[in-house]
């Protein structure tokens, strides 16, 4: 891996990783990976293919598209960064909950997360890298300088994916975005390769009830203990 110092933060969707990822990035002036956007285009070519998992000539095919994506990450100050895929702004159609809970059901497969490592860790250049993800600092990063695993509380992740869906004025069932959570943390958490759960050297920050800018400033002070600010 490279020299370039590492932060990783790790956790379940909705708990405010990505949130807090951009704000240091733009902070330190760090390169961003947020590796469950390479998911999620894996799930969009799979949803607009047609891919089946459970098919292995359809795994097979997304294993070759996973190690060949034409993608370019480009900052952007709203949206921390646009996703660009085979020269398509995708940024929007990735965040879909269609395309999250396809990238979630092909991230269990093993063969699609070995063929997407490499290109993870090529991320890590000078003058440093904040990761973003579910295994950054257990699998990706397992060196990274300070991890951090960012979680809350199924319910609060709840609230806020509802919030946001209906400031976007999208119709939205709250009890329905609550099992779904459940279920895709159980799938996550119990996947053979690389389940979602802290690093042990990592630093817990629970964000249930607690603002943006006040978990900011928490994990502020563990990026200054590095000397980084």
């Amino acid at each position: 891996m490279s020299r370039a110092p590492v932060m990783t933060l790790d956790g379940p969707g909705g708990a405010g990783k990505g949130t807090l990822a951009s704000a240091l990035a733009r902070e330190l002036g760090w390169w961003l990976l947020d590796s469950g956007a390479l998911y999620r285009l894996v799930g969009l070519l799979a949803l607009r293919r047609g891919l089946d998992a459970g098919r292995s000539q359809d795994l097979d095919a997304a294993v070759t598209a996973s190690r060949n994506l034409d993608l370019i990450f480009e900052p952007d100050t709203g949206a921390g960064q646009r996703v660009w895929l085979d020269g398509e702004d995708v940024t929007d159609a990735i965040r879909t909950d269609a395309v999250s809970g396809a990238a979630s059901q092909w991230a269990v497969q093993p063969s699609i997360r070995q063929a997407l490592l490499a290109r993870q860790r090529d991320f890590a250049v000078p003058p440093g890298l904040i990761a973003d993800g579910r295994d950054m600092g257990t699998v990706i990063f397992p060196e990274a300088d300070l991890k951090l695993y960012v979680t809350a509380t199924a319910r609060e992740r709840a609230d806020r994916r509802f919030a946001q869906l209906s400031g976007m004025r999208v119709d939205a069932n709250l009890d329905r975005i609550y099992r779904e959570i459940l279920e895709r943390d159980a799938r996550d958490a119990s996947r053979e390769v690389a389940p979602l759960k802290p690093a042990d050297d990592a630093h817990v920050i629970d964000t249930t009830g607690e603002s943006v800018a006040a978990s900011l400033a928490r994990v502020r002070r563990l990026v200054r203990e590095k000397g980084w600010i």
